[in-house]
């Protein structure tokens, strides 16, 4: 029997986040931590329609890559994963977290090779519709600090699953934020004021997309790509970021005409210097982003909810999204999040945005 909240999760994706129609190949790549979910998803699919395509992943399937990928597919294209992709309207990817420090230690050279392999196959992902969503473990509960209970009702508070329309209450998200898009897309210079923060960086010409939240699920932010040569400065990170299965902590970067020239953390420098070093576009931004979602109000060591914290910003390292304006290219897109909740503001062309935690734009 489908529990309820996973039936009106399924319905959130699909429906709402998708849009899947009749007759469509929906991709439903699935880990196995949430295989309650999977049944949800694929009836959901299939009530609308179309067709899924179920492809489930294991806890340790990245280790395993890892410790067993020969050289010969390494320098391989990846053919069968591309056509495939190719095929899609699209794609919703759920992760499960079972243990976040499965890669702790990982070859971060031959990581940064497999990124590259899939580099063609997510750029075409990318073009599909997409969304991208984090089912609730112990696991992920135990990383936040949270009860098991609690942390569920954390996620699902995140994308109003306990409203009677969780669609209704993601629109009037957008529309909200789609005031914030207005302002900011009249701007030409941001800068980041904050503890050991800044930086000023352009945005002139650039599109801002309003992120309601049909490609994260949760979502609330407002985004764009920065002219690459634009941000000079330095920015401090204090909110953790979990990458590749490894914990990178304290990191400041400081720019010199769009590229970081000085890179340092307090715990993870190796992780960091091996993502500088993925490719030339590795040390340029792809993506400023602005936090918005109310309910979203501590880090949780996960990416998806922490950049969506309301008062807090981040920027990506690589690869930008080409509706945003953005050029850069890179087989990474990490994003950072700097915490401006308690000191810090946001200035476009010199007048307050984002003060202390407040929009006051």
């Amino acid at each position: 029997m489908i529990h309820p909240i996973h039936e009106k999760y399924a319905t959130l994706l699909v429906e709402y986040c998708l849009a899947v129609q009749p007759g469509e190949q929906v991709m439903l790549d699935v880990a196995t931590g949430a295989l309650p979910l999977a049944r949800a998803l694929n009836r959901a699919v299939l009530a609308a329609g179309a067709e899924p395509h179920l492809r489930l992943s294991y806890p340790e399937q990245s280790a395993d890559l890892l410790e067993l990928v020969s050289d010969r597919v390494l320098d391989s294209e990846p053919h069968a994963l591309l056509a495939q992709m190719q095929r899609m309207d699209a794609y919703v990817r759920v992760g499960a977290p079972e243990n976040s420090r499965a890669l702790q230690g990982a070859d971060g050279a031959k990581l940064a090779r497999l990124s590259r392999r899939m580099q063609e196959v997510n750029r075409t992902r990318l073009a599909k519709r997409w969304v991208v969503t984090l089912f609730p473990t112990a696991a992920s509960a135990q990383e936040s600090g949270m009860a098991t209970a609690e942390y569920e009702r954390f996620v699902y508070g995140s994308m109003f699953l306990y409203d009677d329309d969780p669609a209704a209450r993601w629109r009037e998200l957008g529309e909200r934020q789609q005031a914030w898009v207005e302002r900011l897309e009249r701007a030409d210079q941001v800068r980041i004021e904050g503890p050991g923060t800044d930086l000023t960086l352009s945005v002139k010409g650039r599109r801002w997309m309003n992120s309601d939240g049909k490609r994260n699920m949760p979502s609330g932010e407002v985004f764009t790509g920065p002219l690459e040569d634009s941000a000079n400065g330095t920015i401090s990170f204090a909110i953790p970021s979990n990458v590749d299965g490894a914990l990178v902590e304290g990191v400041r970067l400081r720019f010199e005409d769009g590229k970081v020239v000085e890179a340092t953390a307090e715990r993870g420098q190796e992780l960091l210097d091996e993502k500088l070093a993925t490719d030339d576009g590795a040390r340029y931004l792809g993506e400023l982003g602005i936090g918005t979602n109310p309910h979203i109000d501590r880090p949780t060591l996960k990416t998806l909810y922490d950049e969506k914290i309301l008062g807090t910003i981040h920027l990506a390292l690589g690869r930008s999204y080409e509706e945003t304006g953005g050029t850069n290219e890179s087989a990474i897109h990490w994003d950072l999040v700097c915490d401006l909740r308690n000191e810090g503001r946001v200035l476009l062309d010199g007048e307050p945005f984002l003060e202390n935690g407040r929009l006051v734009g």
